[in-house]
Formats: structure tokens, sequence, C-alpha cells
């Protein structure tokens, strides 16, 4: 029984049943949708979806599903308008289970199990899944079957939704917000529907040629190292370079070189000869070009999988999203002929939130002035008055790694070896920080003690962590920026698709967006609004300042971060091509002289 005093006069759980193979639209099967509280039930093949939805979509009306994003992308192949109130049951699950372990796991199953609410068995819904992906021609039999299969993904929402109820309703706000998170699930919807466009042309070489372009990078860059056998990363060989270099290397509990990523890129800072090892490492790392999900109309779609972390950040896939693997890769991202997109990301959006929400007067000065880290080093007497970046580059980055670090509580020793500068150095610009900003070092001292006492860490707008007793302080004093950082995105994903521009991914702090080439300064602007919206509700007014890279065709994005090694693998495939055309003129030479000497012997 749906509660009265849910504010809705229908309230429709839906579930869709569809096809969707890597980086192409979905194609519904069917649906199936069930009124709630009239128990009108509709029970549609796909050939029978009509181009309006059957049902109520405005704001008198709720839609419930579980995972809704999927839904909703069928709602946008469809042309079908969203619904104006989503109430998405996945992301309420996991925001009642966020940070607690579910034996089940977060899917549907899970979720019904973990209220006692009957269900078909993992195997069935295998299963039935299976004779979806099967693809058509359907029979009549498996039509009926695909539509019960359907109806078993329906059917329990509205026990299910009753059940949750009273804890997405516990408090006053509590339907409010979690409406406010089913509104983004039909952002991400429209944002997986428009896609990412990348040179196909230049992706399927790749894909051709990997293996071989893997092994002709590693050669031209391993000469200088000797660390690899063929394709494989050699650690005994590395200790042996590292050693005969006098070179010391952070290391595991049992001995075993540290060669994770963090550790090569902290101490390429430091011996800056480590630079292309790391580079080439951060490259082929788990990087397969052919999970790229790259659909036939050649953009780039992959489930951005949204409150996939504790922080309520997204977690879509590493290697099928194209901001997922290396840096490089991004070099695929290409406006097709008359279009043109643009990266906007927020300035100093983490120090931007521990300003706002510590109240620091100091701190939300030093972000005021457009470069906070700048304006800590003159405060701290680092740098003399009027320095900039140019004029004082070192302290300014040292300054940086300083209040970024202590958004989760860096410690010295970790500063210094960060810096590449003594302990003294290090604690030294730790006792700056706490005299300049001295309000946001009690509050970030204050968000451990509260959430170890509470048991909770909320955003402003209520997305929880639970907190276990063995919870990492440096994670619960980063939750605030990470997890108030996702609720800005969320905002501004919604406000800038609302308002029709096409967002193609959101990217940690950032959006990509595309138009027309005439149109792109306006969808800029309405982009940099929404997201200065955003910022200002949930920093409490405060407008954090944002910057825009555009890129129009035939031009393709770059990421400073990769270039030299985006350069490379060009270089690599130039290399290729030069030789394919060697092969082929030499294979075309030996045919003619093959027939020649045919006709030679004839005569």
């Amino acid at each position: 029984m749906i509660p009265d005093a849910l504010p809705f006069k229908e309230v429709w759980a839906i579930d869709f049943e569809f096809v969707a193979k890597p980086g192409e639209r979905p194609a519904p099967v069917c649906m199936v949708a069930l009124e709630l509280r009239s128990s009108r039930r509709l029970r549609l093949w796909q050939d029978e979806l009509p181009s309006r939805p059957p049902f109520d979509v405005g704001p008198t009306s709720l839609f419930v599903a579980y995972m809704s994003a999927a839904e909703l992308g069928c709602f946008a192949v469809l042309g079908w308008p969203m619904p104006k109130r989503v109430l998405d049951l996945y992301v309420e699950f996991r925001a009642i289970v966020n940070g607690r372990s579910v034996p089940h796991g977060k899917g549907l199953l899970g979720a019904l199990s973990f209220h006692d609410i009957p269900a078909i068995t993992a195997e069935e819904k295998t299963e039935g899944r299976a004779l979806v992906m099967r693809g058509g021609p359907w029979s009549p039999t498996d039509r009926g079957a695909i539509l019960d299969y359907c109806q078993t993904d329906v059917d329990p929402l509205g026990p299910l939704l009753e059940r949750m109820l009273p804890q997405i309703t516990a408090h006053p706000s509590g339907l409010a917000h979690a409406l406010l998170r089913g509104r983004y699930m039909a952002a991400v919807a429209a944002m997986e529907d428009v896609g990412v466009p990348v040179d196909v042309g230049v992706l399927e070489e790749l894909r051709t040629h990997w293996d071989a372009i893997r092994l002709d990078l590693i050669a031209a860059i391993d000469k200088d190292f000797g660390v690899y056998d063929g394709a494989t990363f050699k650690h005994d060989w590395f200790a042996t370079w590292l050693g005969s270099r006098g070179m010391a290397w952070p290391r595991t509990e049992t001995g075993r070189l540290k060669t994770d990523d963090d550790t090569f890129r902290d101490m390429a800072k430091l011996h800056p000869q480590v630079s292309p090892l790391r580079e080439l490492r951060h490259a082929l790392s788990d990087l397969r070009p052919e999970r790229l999900a790259v659909g036939a109309d050649g953009r780039n779609r992959a489930t951005l999988w949204p409150f996939g972390t504790r922080t309520g950040r997204n977690a879509p896939s590493a290697n099928g999203f194209i901001f997922g693997p290396s840096v490089w890769i991004r070099g695929l991202i290409r406006p097709s002929e008359g279009r043109a997109i643009a990266y906007i990301d927020w300035s100093a959006q983490e120090v931007a939130i521990a300003a706002a929400l510590s109240g620091d007067a100091a701190l939300l000065a030093a972000v005021e002035s457009g470069d906070p880290y700048m304006t800590f080093a003159v405060r701290a007497g680092l740098a003399p008055a009027g320095a900039t970046k140019a004029s004082h580059g070192q302290a300014r980055e040292q300054c940086k790694a300083c209040v970024l670090g202590s958004n989760y509580g860096m410690g010295t020793a970790t500063l210094a070896y960060r810096l590449g500068v003594s302990a003294t150095r290090a604690e030294q610009l730790q006792d700056a920080l706490r005299r300049v900003f001295p309000v946001f070092w009690e509050w970030s001292e204050d968000v451990i003690d509260k959430a170890m006492l509470t048991g909770t860490v909320r955003t402003v707008f209520g997305w929880p962590c639970h907190v276990a007793a063995d919870a990492r302080p440096t994670a619960l004093r980063n939750f605030p920026m990470q997890s108030n950082g996702a609720e800005m995105m969320r905002i501004a994903s919604c406000l800038a698709t609302e308002r029709g521009v096409q967002v193609c991914a959101p990217v940690h702090d950032a959006l990509l967006i595309e138009a027309s080439a005439n149109q792109l300064d306006d969808a800029v602007a309405i982009t940099r609004q929404a997201m200065s919206e955003a910022s200002s509700v949930v920093l409490g007014g405060l407008e954090v300042a944002t910057g825009v890279e555009t890129v129009r065709w035939p031009e393709r994005y770059s990421d400073p971060r990769g270039e030299m090694m985006w350069t490379r693998v060009v270089a690599a495939l130039d290399a290729r091509r030069g030789r394919e055309v060697h092969d082929v003129g030499r294979d075309a030479r030996r045919r003619v002289q093959g027939a020649r000497g045919t006709e030679a012997q004839v005569a």
C-alpha cells in the first residue's frame, strides 16, 4: 500500500527490457508499467510502444524504477519526454547501505533480500536476461516469457517502495533530496544518450595495431632503462637499474618495490629521468582499445554508474569510458565536421568547497582572489606580495600540495616525500596553513570527530555515508569535499541538460559539451551559468569560477598530461602506415615481376 502522504496522484513502477550493444543506444524490447495506487498494468511489446508515454509524466505523477537511467535511456530513444518526478530505488538503497556491508549486493535482488521481499532467483534472472540479449526475432512464446520476466522487475517495486519510504522520509527534506537524486538520473540518461564524439578511423587503427604499437612504444622508451622483457615489466631488472644509479625507491612491507602509478608519479617529480618510464607504464596500464565502447555513429557511450562510490560520484567503466584509461587516449575525442566541443571545469573546486563549508573568511578570500594557492603562499610569507605563478611557481606548487593534502589529512612525512623536500620544510608549510586558515583547520578536525561520534556523515543535500568503527580518518576528512563536489556536478548536469545543452559526459569536476560550431559559444554560456548556479546552491551563495577549453573541427581534444604519449602513439601509427604502404608496393612489384616471368616462359 502506497501511503496517501506521498504527494502524487499517480505512482508508476516501470521497467524496460532492451538490447544494448557496447557504445550503442538501447533498443527497447518491451515495457511493463504498474500504477501502484490503482493497480492498472501495461504490458507493451516493442512494436506496441507509442510515440508518447502511455501515462502521465508531469509533476503530479511519480516515476519509480530501479536504476532508472536505463529506463530513461529508453525514453530518450523513443523520443518520450523525461518524467518530471523520479524516485530511483537503486539510488536510495545505496544511500541506506552506503558504507555498510551488503551480503547480497546492491542490485534489485540484493535490495529485495535486504528487505525480506520475495523475488525470482539469480539463476532465473540470468536466464531471462539471456533470452532478451539473444536478440530477435522472438516467437510468441518467447515474447510472453520476456514480458513475464520484465514484470518480475516491476511487481516487487511497490513493496520495496513501501519498505524504504520511512527511511527515505525520516529527514524532513528526505523526499526532496531523493527526488533531486532522481532528477539527476534523467540527466544521466540524457548524457549517456549523447555520448562523446570519437575519431573512429584512428581508433580502428589502434585496435588493429595495438599489440605492435605497445611493443614499439616499449622499444622506444625502454632503451634507456632495460626493464622490459617483451611487454612484461621486470621488477628485478628495475631494481638493478635503480641500484646502478644509487636511487632510493619506496618498498612495500614485504620489501617489494612499489610500482603503482601514485608512487611512479611522486618519484618522477623527484627524479625527472623516471618520467618517460612512468608515462609508458601509465599509458599501457589496463588499456584495451577494443573495450572502448564506441557505437556505429562514432560516439563513446558507457554506463556512468551514478552514485557508484561512497562519496556519490559516478563510477563508469575504466575500460569502456574514454575518460577512464590513461589520459593520452583522450586524443581520440574529436568533433565531426561542423561541430565543436567544450570542456568546462570548476577552478579549485575542492578548496572552494572547504572554504564555504568551514566558513573560513581568509580561505574564502583566497578562493575569490582567483588563485588560492598563491594567496596562501603570500599570506604565509613564502612568496612576496604580487608574486605570480610565473614568478614563484615552485612556492605555489608546494602550497597547492599542502592545501589539497590537508583535505584528506596528508601527514608531514608524506608531504615531504611528495614534494621532495625536507621534513622540516613540510612541517613549516603545514604550520603556515594552520596559522593562515585556522577556522578551516579546526573545521577539518571537527568533521572527523562528528562523523565518528554520530556514525554518519552527509552532504548538504543529504547523501549519507555510514561510518564504521575502523573508518579511515583521512577518508572522513575528505568526504565533504568529494561528496559535495559530486552534488555540484549533479545539479549542474541537471540544469545544463534541462536547458537544452548536449552534455557528452561529466568528468569529475568538469562537463564536456557539444554543439554546432556556430552555437558553441551560447552552449558554453548556458553551461557556465548552470555550473555557477550549482556551486551557489551547494555552497550557500559562493559561485565557483569555471574555465573553458574549446575544440572545433577539424581539431581534436588534447589533455596536456597525455600530449607526449599521444605524440609517440601517433608516430608509431605513422610508422605502421608507412610499413603497410611499403609492403603493399613490394607485393605489387612481386606480382608484376611474377607475371612477366610467366609471360617469358610462355614465349
